[in-house]
């Protein structure tokens, strides 16, 4: 009967060694510049939504900033699994046309062993993700409608110009002569505030004006001026200044926006526990459980796309074309589609989760092992499993023996 093996055999066991060092640092160049690359592209489309909306509005460039960086998390978690699988293809891709793979395996080997770092590092992102998708793009989501809510409601001060009335609300006529610093500096201005009991008619020589952090308000400060006030059952009064500050209150189109949490998008993971079990009112329950579930399913995914992107670099290396990469790039697609027709179905339909989200995760992942198990030679994923964790020829038989 054969002896377990110790706990100092196991650690050692899996422990990294040479060969995962040396897959880890061929691996780390091409992810960075593949996920670079992948988050150029995704970002490309909503930056210039973010130029038309910021333009349109008047916003300023720490708006921009702010809102490109809450779109960040966002598509970072779409970019990681995209970026992994193909850094380890093109490396697998590398070392199989440069015939390490052959000496490798002839060695003893397998593919699976060589995959061992890959996974790991699969694991790590799979973390990675599971805060992203847990804890960070609740919050980034939540900052981006918040920016965008602002910045599309910024309000008249933005587009004051020169020779042209600005009404801030209904009873309040703002206009100069000429208007620099993007509207923000006066010159020869004139205001009319009117009120069911009175009329106060406002000239300057200049003014500033300074926007309210909730964008309801602005601040005008003016310089060297008359105000005449008339309240209709009185004489008028006319009073002279050299500085005076006003407040002009806007019509409440750019209110504060609502609180996080009316969404289940914006909860964090503890927080769609908490509202499952206390029964939200404000979310339907179908929605808190599918939400729940889906970010777990994605998370829990991405450690098996490197075995995917390792199982498929390797075949048919003798040809020309290889569609390894096509094929692992419409499986991600198709597992990503596959996930959120599950979200969609268990929220709105409220289907069990367990079917429509784990279901096609059960079959993602199960083919992965199985492929990869099949390309190292052994007998289904239990042979994968039980020789992940070798390392080196001498625990491992050649790949070419029938008898492994």
């Amino acid at each position: 009967m054969r002896r377990a093996p110790s706990l100092p055999s196991f650690v050692r066991s899996i422990s990294a060694g040479t060969l995962d060092h040396y897959l880890i640092a061929q691996t780390l160049p091409p992810f960075a510049i593949s996920l670079g690359v992948v988050m150029t592209a995704l970002l490309l489309e909503r930056l210039l939504v973010l130029f038309n909306v910021l333009a349109a509005d008047g916003g300023t460039l720490r708006t921009f900033l702010n809102l490109l960086a809450d779109l960040v998390p966002h598509y970072l978690g779409l970019a990681l699994p995209a970026a992994i699988c193909v850094s380890v293809f093109s490396v697998v891709r590398k070392m199989s046309q440069n015939n390490e793979i052959d000496a490798l395996m002839a060695s003893g080997v397998s593919l699976a062993r060589i995959a061992r770092p890959f996974i790991a590092m699969g694991v790590i992102l799979g973390l990675l993700s599971f805060l992203l998708y847990g804890f960070i793009q609740p919050y980034a989501r939540y900052n981006f409608r918040q920016g965008m809510y602002l910045a599309s409601h910024a309000g008249w001060a933005p587009h004051l110009q020169g020779r042209m009335f600005a009404t801030p609300s209904g009873n309040l006529m703002l206009t100069a002569d000429r208007v620099e610093g993007a509207g923000t500096r006066l010159f020869h201005v004139f205001i009319r505030d009117r009120t069911p009991d009175m009329e106060r008619d406002i000239t300057a020589e200049s003014g500033t004006l300074q926007i309210a952090d909730d964008r309801s308000s602005v601040r005008l400060d003016l310089a060297h001026g008359v105000i005449v006030t008339d309240r209709h059952d009185d004489r008028p009064t006319l009073a002279t200044f050299d500085t005076t500050t006003r407040i002009l209150q806007s019509d409440g189109r750019g209110g504060a926006f609502r609180h996080r949490g009316n969404d289940e998008r914006e909860l964090t993971m503890p927080e769609l526990r908490q509202a499952i079990r206390h029964r939200d009112p404000a979310i339907l329950q179908s929605h808190l459980v599918a939400e729940l579930h889906f970010r777990l399913a994605r998370a829990l995914a991405v450690p098996f796309i490197p075995v995917l992107a390792c199982a498929l670099a390797g075949m048919a290396k003798r040809q020309r074309r290889n569609l390894g990469l096509p094929i692992a790039a419409i499986s991600l697609v198709g597992f990503d589609y596959a996930l959120q027709l599950g979200l969609s179905l268990a929220a709105s339909r409220s289907m069990s989760p367990w079917l429509v989200i784990w279901g096609p995760f059960v079959f993602f992942c199960a083919a992965c092992v199985e492929l990869l198990a099949r390309r190292s030679g052994m007998s289904g994923a239990g042979g994968y499993l039980r020789r992940l964790v070798r390392r080196g020829p001498a625990s491992a038989r050649p790949a070419t023996d029938p008898g492994r």
